[in-house]
């Protein structure tokens, strides 16, 4: 590192095309009219300073840090350099042949030598004060140059006390390096030794970019290794990267950005160049990555679309910060790579949302699901789209360019909610809608599948019910609206009421119109006999159904009891007594009004041994009553 950054010169001042910037102005009056002693005392006061410093003539100079040792004689330092660089041209433009000429170059190599190894000193010495995080977090207060024309002694110190007492100590640490780095840039820019300043700055703060890339990591990978790599292994790098774009962009780059602007305030061609070589591979690394994964061929899982939709968030999210941290022309490319980026995960997530759509649509399993609860398949899919909910605002950008579904086979009234004056928000809202309606249909098919035409409705009132409460309890709620909650929750309570109807239709049928009506003993003991058999029936049959939601359990249980119970129960009082003796009532009042209630408490968990259920209900019963 010492050979590359202190090799001795070999570009004279003379040749150099550089040329130093305009605010360095030249003294008004011609060489010919300034006297030879002042050009000689300017020369000399100039050596005798550089000389002091030369490591190459002093065993301290070699080993010292002029500007951590007496930081106001690096200041006059500096301003030697300054005054000597500016009789250089003016000795030129008057005689270039003047005796004073070499022996001036001279010492502009020593100074610029001592410069460049103060300048490299700083940077190392202060990488902890100097590193992005801290600049990040400090305003980007920029200490001007006290330096001008042949001015007396003015310490940077007072312009560091401007900025007020309260900035922490390593603030001021960070600061005061700042202008130190910012001084030498300058001085060495007007003098011609641009490119030794630059090179020395660029081969440090490079290694600290690339460095902070890879302790974030953030590492070179290929397409064909990311093929290769089991999800489990490429998921755990996505979560890295996640985690590194926010500190890669709001403290690594934009540090690095205060800190190039702020030491090469003087020439804005030198910025960018600059900061360009330092940070575009690293930029360019981090940003690459998630277009890797978006063109991978890992399955098209649910795993893969939401850690592609946090990849696309995080870039969108941080895209102004991107565009004005890479704002300058030389780092377009690391923006096109941040674009392409998220263009290819925009295409990624378009495709597995489109695989979605067709695996609900292929959803080829006959299978029944037991009791008419709730199938895998709605399960499934509804958490995967309340999931996809939490990303609409990042949806509805990628969503708005795509076409809107074909709506041409389905009824309109699917879609009547989710008319906007927002188109991007139309288009977001009648996707999930096509969505929910595509799910509905292939579970409408699949209900077809049971004989038992009540069972059925129960299927569909369960799943439904589903629909309905994640949606309600999601962001969906929000795309799809309320008027579409309202008219499934009806739809729900129609399903469940045409299971009513098939499964304890009979039951209700099975007692007569006017239960207190006189009746004969024996038209009592046919009802009581009706019923008992429709009942148990019914009883048996639907006590291995199941209402997965507790609601829409209750609501179900609670709508047959009101049929039920109340007409049974007038039945029962009016007519227990009619069908004869104790040993008639034995037989054929099986159930009083308070079984019936208990019963129907016990129904749609699925999980009832209705024969031992009832048996044992029914013989307590019959001790209660006819003790």
């Amino acid at each position: 590192m010492r050979s590359i950054c202190f090799s001795p010169k070999t570009i004279s001042f003379l040749s150099s095309p550089r040329s130093s910037p305009s605010r360095f102005s030249l003294p008004a009056t011609p060489l010919r009219n300034l006297s030879e002693s002042t050009i000689e005392q300017i020369i000399e006061n100039a050596s005798s300073m550089i000389m002091k410093w030369n490591p190459e003539t002093s065993a301290y100079a070699n080993v010292t840090s002029l500007f951590y040792e007496n930081r106001r004689e690096a200041m006059q330092f500096i301003k030697c350099v300054n005054d000597l660089q500016k009789v250089m041209h003016l000795i030129v433009s008057e005689d270039s042949t003047h005796y004073r000429l070499i022996q001036a170059q001279n010492l502009m190599q020593i100074a610029m030598k001592r410069l460049q190894k103060e300048f490299y000193q700083i940077l190392s010495m202060n990488r902890a004060h100097l590193d992005p995080e801290s600049m990040s977090t400090r305003s980007s207060r920029t200490s001007r140059s006290s330096t001008s024309d042949f001015e007396d002694d003015v310490s940077p110190d007072d312009d560091l006390r401007a900025a007020g007492d309260s900035i922490s100590e390593v603030e001021q640490v960070s600061s005061i390096a700042m202008a130190d780095l910012k001084s030498i840039a300058e001085c060495m820019i007007a003098a011609g030794y641009a490119k030794e300043c630059v090179n020395v700055y660029k081969i440090i703060r490079k290694s600290i970019i690339d460095e902070g890339i890879y302790r974030l990591g953030v590492e070179r990978i290929s397409s064909s290794q990311v093929n290769k790599m089991d999800w489990e292994a490429l998921d755990l790098r996505i979560k890295n990267w996640l985690e590194a774009i926010k500190i890669a962009i709001r403290t690594l780059f934009f540090g690095e950005r205060i800190l190039c602007d702020h030491v090469f305030a003087v020439s804005q061609s030198i910025r960018e160049s600059c900061f360009n070589e330092i940070s575009k591979e690293g930029a360019t690394l981090l940003f690459g990555f998630p277009e890797l994964v978006a063109k991978s061929k890992k399955p098209s899982s649910s795993d893969k679309m939401f850690r592609a939709l946090d990849m696309y968030t995080a870039i969108s999210e941080n895209w102004v910060e991107i565009e004005s941290i890479f704002s300058l022309e030389s780092t377009s490319p690391v923006r096109s790579q941040a674009l392409s980026s998220l263009i290819k995960l925009s295409e990624s997530i378009y495709a597995l949302l489109s695989n979605f759509e067709s695996s609900i649509q292929k959803h080829s399993s006959k299978a029944l699901v037991p009791g008419g609860g709730l199938h895998s398949l709605t399960s499934n899919a509804m958490n995967y789209l309340s999931l996809l909910g939490d990303y609409s605002n990042v949806l509805t950008d990628i969503i708005s360019d795509w076409p809107p579904p074909e709506k041409s086979s389905l009824p309109e009234s699917y879609f009547d909610s989710t008319d906007s004056d927002d188109p991007p928000a139309a288009a977001i809202s009648t996707r999930f809608a096509w969505l929910v309606l595509v799910l509905l249909c292939k579970l409408d098919g699949k209900a077809k599948y049971y004989k038992d035409v009540s069972l059925s409705y129960l299927f569909l009132a369960n799943n439904l019910q589903h629909v309905v409460f994640k949606v309600r309890t999601s962001n969906l709620q929000y795309l799809l609206g309320e008027a579409w909650i309202v008219k499934h929750e009806a739809k729900v309570r129609q399903f469940a009421a045409n299971y009513e109807r098939l499964a304890w239709g009979p039951v209700f049928a099975s007692l007569p119109e006017n239960p207190t009506a006189e009746i004969s003993p024996e038209e009592a003991k046919e009802s009581f006999k009706r019923f008992n058999i429709s009942f148990d029936g019914a009883y048996r049959k639907q006590s291995v159904c199941v209402a997965a939601d507790p609601k829409l359990r209750d609501e179900i249980k609670v709508s047959i009891a009101r049929k039920l119970v109340p007409v049974y129960r007038e039945f029962y009082d009016k007519h227990r007594s009619n069908v004869g003796g104790q040993r008639s009532i034995g037989v054929f009042v099986r159930y009083a009004p308070e079984d019936i209630e208990n019963y129907l408490s016990d129904l749609f968990f699925g999980t009832i041994d209705s024969r031992s259920s009832v048996s044992t209900s029914t013989t307590s019963s019959r001790q209660r009553h006819h003790a």
